[in-house]
Formats: structure tokens, sequence, C-alpha cells
């Protein structure tokens, strides 16, 4: 039904595991990793685990479609199978020839370790794959265990992936499961998606379906986040609902409100929405209770202070009238919206005092490097820009689905100073983020040396550059190797900084980190928050 009204070629949130909508996360990526490990080694079990929706299925999709002509695979979707028809299946998978009626399980094996001996002699591969291992029984896994006695005098001569959901690493553990969940040579399990990986998840699907705008604001995503628990069927389900929800009320983005009326509609008020209910009971009690205390101690100063009357401050009116008075986060109507970019960097690069003489916007980030500063281009939320603490330039949306430009040069608590359609305003900070769209421009000037991210391994000046900032920041002697190669005991250091920081922490000093070791040490730069 939206899929006009969005402009979608088709739609982006089915829960079918279809590998073009599949989002590459670092914990997928390692996943798929693990299980290619898993079909280039000789012999033993490779196991996958995870919750129910992060995606397992889809990673095992993903490696079917891109298996090596040298291998075959015997794929088990639904393994709750006896043993001879567990061995049945495998032998219809490889279309391994048995007799009709077959029910002797010695049968079935010595036509499969033909089979398997005659591949080997023509340099292919055999993996079985199962998927939904949980659901194995007792009996069943310790006959696919014994399926890793067919070998030859050098190598096994049958590879198998397991993947299951949690309860099936409690199985393996249990003491009867010792000889089978000791040839596991390689184990990961997939846990939920960050926030980050959330909006990126998010974007990359609108992406795949065709979307052409930003659909979903920076507000939404970070509740999206916390009502599926970043488990991605559940953000496939919530964020279908919203777009229906959206279209039904003829709007083209998605805010907070509608999409938690959308995670009510699908998940109820249990769960999650429960859950989230209950800590908003607990709140306000606590609320109730600190009112009923400074109500007390209120009226207690109160009388007190009937002995010993003043009058207000300037001051406190001061702070009443300017609550109450803050500006609009609207387009200007006068200003055509097709020029809001080029303003928007223009009050952006005026915060840095730099003359903005470019004729294209996209020419923007070139132009500044050639005078030593770069640009960071993101997708995050308020959380995310006030960790870099730099004036951005950030894309909004307007109600009629129109997207604009603004630029923030400076948070003040609960509003921000913001730069719209040449305009300076104070805006709510609450406004900014239902109208923002979480895709933000800032810049900042790297240091000497700086040519881009740096990876374990690099070397040069830079990473002792890194070194003794840390050291700095950490307030003691710089005693890592004196070495300029970045090296294990610094990238731990590096990741011990990014955890502190609120960042990734993947070892990588990319610009995000570079910009908040910067902060640490005491920049000139203009910062968000003075």
């Amino acid at each position: 039904m939206y899929k006009e009204h969005f402009g979608f070629q088709e739609l982006p949130f089915s829960i079918s595991p279809d590998p073009r909508f599949f989002f590459m996360s670092d914990q997928h990526r390692e996943a798929l990793a693990h299980l290619f490990y898993g079909m280039n080694t000789d012999g033993g079990f490779v196991l996958l685990t995870g919750e129910v929706g992060t995606g397992k299925t889809t990673v095992s999709r993903c490696l079917l479609d891109q298996v090596p002509e040298n291998v075959n695979i015997a794929f088990i979707l639904n393994p709750r199978l006896s043993t001879v028809e567990l061995l049945a299946t495998i032998c219809d998978e490889l279309r391994i020839p048995y007799p009709a009626d077959c029910s002797s399980v010695k049968i079935f094996v010595d036509a499969i370790n033909s089979f398997l001996l005659d591949e080997h002699s023509q340099g292919r591969k055999t993996v079985l794959l199962i998927d939904e291992a949980q659901n194995l029984s007792p009996d069943v896994l310790e006959q696919v265990r014994l399926l890793t006695n067919l070998e030859t005098n050098q190598q096994k001569l049958l590879q198998i992936i397991m993947i299951g959901q949690p309860e099936f690493r409690d199985m393996l553990s249990k003491a009867e499961m010792s000889q089978l969940s000791q040839r596991i040579t390689a184990r990961y399990h997939i846990g939920p998606l960050s926030k980050t990986d959330v909006a990126a998840y998010v974007n990359h699907r609108l992406s795949v379906a065709g979307a052409n705008r930003t659909i979903f604001l920076s507000a939404a995503i970070s509740k999206l986040h916390s009502l599926s628990r970043g488990i991605p069927r559940l953000i496939n389900i919530i964020c279908d609902r919203a777009l229906l929800g959206a279209y039904v009320q003829g709007s083209f983005r998605i805010d907070k409100k509608t999409l938690v009326k959308a995670a009510e509609e699908v998940l109820g008020k249990s769960g999650g929405m429960q859950k989230e209910k209950v800590r908003r009971v607990i709140a306000g009690l606590v609320l109730i209770m600190c009112g009923t205390v400074l109500a007390a101690t209120f009226y207690y100063q109160k009388s007190l202070m009937s002995f010993f009357p003043t009058s207000s401050t300037p001051e406190e009116k001061i702070v009443k009238s300017a609550s109450q008075n803050f500006d609009s986060v609207d387009w200007p109507s006068e200003q055509p919206i097709e020029q809001s970019k080029e303003l928007a960097y223009q009050a952006l690069f005026h915060e840095w005092g730099i003359p903005y003489a470019i004729r294209e916007t996209d020419d923007a980030c070139v132009y500044v490097q050639g005078k030593g500063i770069r640009c960071l281009e993101k997708n995050g939320d308020m959380k995310t820009l006030n960790t870099l603490n730099r004036p951005a330039v950030l894309k909004l949306i307007d109600n009629g689905g129109r997207e604009y430009f603004a630029a923030i040069r400076e948070i003040k608590g609960q509003y921000a100073v913001l730069v719209v359609g040449g305009e300076t305003r104070n805006v709510d900070m609450m406004e900014i983020e239902n109208r923002w769209s979480g895709d933000f421009l800032l810049l900042w000037r790297p240091p000497k040396h700086y040519s881009g991210a740096i990876y374990p391994g690099n070397q040069g000046p830079i990473v002792q550059w890194v070194g003794n900032q840390l050291s700095v920041i950490n307030g003691m002697v710089n005693n890592l190797r004196p070495a300029d190669v970045y090296h294990d005991e610094l990238v731990n250091q590096v990741k011990k900084f990014q955890i502190t920081e609120g960042l990734e922490p993947d070892g990588v000093v990319g610009s995000q980190t570079f910009i908040c070791i910067l902060n640490k040490i005491g920049s000139s730069e203009p910062l968000l928050t003075k």
C-alpha cells in the first residue's frame, strides 16, 4: 500500500531473508567469515548462534550465494527429524541414490561415505549446513557427530556447520555432549545491533528499496533501537508498520510518535513496551517522592523566609523569560528552500573564519582540505554530535517531507543556536531532534602528518603522535614501545579511550577518534559547547 507513496521499487522491510537487503554489520561480517572458515577447513564443526531474528539464516543464505564450484552443500533447514530421516535428507540434498523405503542407518551411512570418498578423489569438498540446530534431538546429534568419523588417512571427509539459537549452546555444554563439543573448531555468537548499526541498517534497506529521501528522523531511530532491542526482525516489523502509519496520515517522514504507535500495534503492550511502561511508572513514583520532599522543603523554607522577605532577582526573571521564547526551526517562507544547503555551509564556514567562495556545495570539502581542514559526514544522534563537539550542518525535514539544511553553531543547555536560511535562531533541542534526519557534516583540523585512518600495523610519525597524546590524556609517561608502529599495546590504549568517549572500540584511529583526542588535549577550533 505504501510502496508508491514513498517511491519504493519494492518493500524495504520484508522479513524474508533476501541477501540483497542484508546489512553487513561488523558482527555479521565476522559471522560470515567463520562460516567461510568452516567451509574451507578439513573436518570438525563450526557453530554459529544468535537470538531469534538476529540474521543467522540470512548470513547462511549469503554463504550459499558464494559457494565455490568445488564445494557440495547439503542444507538442512528443518532438523526436527529422526536419525533415518536426517540421513535420507542429506542423501536427497547431495543427490545420493538409496533404496526405496530404506530404514537402515548403515545403508545410508555407507552410501554417504562412498559419495564422500568419490568426491574427495576428484578434489571436491562436502559441507553439511544445519539451520535451527537447537531442534536436533540428542540421538540425531550423536549421529551427526558420527558422520565426522568418515575420513581418509589424511583428513575428514565432511565439514559440518551448525546454526542455532542460544539454547543450542546450553545443550552442547552438557556432559553427555562433551564429545561433540570438543570437535567444534570455531564458534561465533551474533548479538543485537548497536544504535549506530540500527541507523545504518534502516538506511541500507531503504536505499536498496529505492528510497531517495530521509524518512526516519534521528529521534525515531534512537527509539527504534530501544524498542527493537537491536534485533533485525523486530526492526523490520516495527518499521513496516510505521511506514504504513505514515502513509495513512499522508506523511513522508516518521517521527518518534509514529514509531512508538507502530511498535504498540505490532508488539502489543507486553515485552519491550511493557518494560518501558514499568520504567516510566518507577520514574514517575520517584518524581512524586522527590516532589513531596521538595514541597515540604519549600514550605519549610517559605515559613522561614516570611521572617526574612526578599525580592526576586533580575536573573530569575530572565531565565523564566528565555525558557519560554524559543524560535521556530521552520524554513523561512520568503527564502527559496533550494538555497538552504549553500546558506548552511556559509554559516559553518563563518564559524571557522573561512570565506565561502564556492559555486557548488559538493566542492566544499575539497576546498577546505586545501586549507588543512577536513570534512566528516555522518549519520548519528545528538549524543554523537555532543561527543564530537563541533559546529555542523544538519539535514532537517519539514512537515511536508521536504529536506533542508541548517547550521548548528552552539548548544546552550536545552536550546541550540541555529542558522536557518541565513537567520540566527535559538531553537529548543527537542524541536531540532524531531526535525533532524540524523545526517550531519562538520569540519575539523587534523594534526600534522595526518593522511587518513590508522589501522593496526600502520607506521609513521602520526602513530607516535597518537601514543604521546593518549599518555598526556591519561596523565602518565609514555611507557609504550618507542616505535612509530601501531602495535598491540597502543591498539589496546586506543580501544580503552574509544570506550570512555562512547565510540565503537574497534581500535581504528579514524576521524571521530582523532577529533575526541583533540578535544581532550585542548583545541582552539570552534566548539559546539563552549
